[in-house]
């Protein structure tokens, strides 16, 4: 995977993780695109980092993305990295959660990286050398019993992961897999965003 000059569309950009990576990599002289569903977000990271783009996108809705990548298509041909790094974290009691907060989870965490993939390809498979990177979990391989669908849907991720990349493994597309351990972020509050046993975030970026 190239480190700089690349054209990179990160998902959930405009905090945590997403914010993290992106800001790393406009750091390191790539043009970066986030993306996100708080517009206030997205504006606050790109005002702090000039020459940084962002466009809103909801990655639950279907037609929204496809939407997207008409305009990705037009304005950014040159997108060679994607990082899919949206997603969202809810504790649940299974049997008595509304089943809507499970949806919500397995759509967003899930079936969103699948859509997406499946407009974006083409537009990766024009350049010489790019990069579809998922962002998993330590759940993946470990579920924690108060977020069930959530830890599902980063196992379901990981294997998704395993068979893109032997699918694509003839063409110009690399597959690369981020699993982050437990990370002072906001994914589920402030309690998170404060725990000591979580790694700083400016740690994990530095590694």
């Amino acid at each position: 995977m190239k480190l700089t000059d690349n054209t990179i569309l990160i998902t959930g950009g405009g905090s945590g993780i997403g914010q993290a990576l992106a800001e790393k990599f406009h750091a390191n002289g790539n043009k970066v695109i986030i993306t996100g569903r708080n517009q206030a977000k997205l504006d606050a990271v790109t005002a702090s980092n000039p020459g940084m783009e962002a466009l809103a996108l909801d990655v639950s809705d279907s037609d929204a993305i496809i939407a997207f990548a008409k305009i990705l298509k037009q304005n950014y041909s040159d997108l060679n990295m994607v990082i899919h790094n949206a997603g969202i974290m809810e504790t649940e009691k299974i049997g008595e959660s509304d089943i809507a907060v499970a949806e919500s989870q397995i759509i967003t965490n899930l079936l969103g990286p699948i859509r997406l993939n499946s407009v974006l390809l083409p537009i990766l498979f024009d350049q010489p050398e790019s990069t579809i990177m998922t962002v998993t979990s330590g759940l993946a391989f470990l579920p924690l019993s108060l977020n069930p669908t959530y830890s599902a849907t980063k196992a379901a991720i990981h294997s998704y992961t395993q068979s893109l990349r032997y699918q694509l493994k003839d063409t110009s597309v690399e597959v690369i897999e981020l699993v982050p351990p437990y990370v002072r972020t906001t994914l589920t509050g402030k309690r998170q965003a404060n725990d000591p046993a979580a790694m700083p975030l400016e740690d994990f970026i530095a590694e």
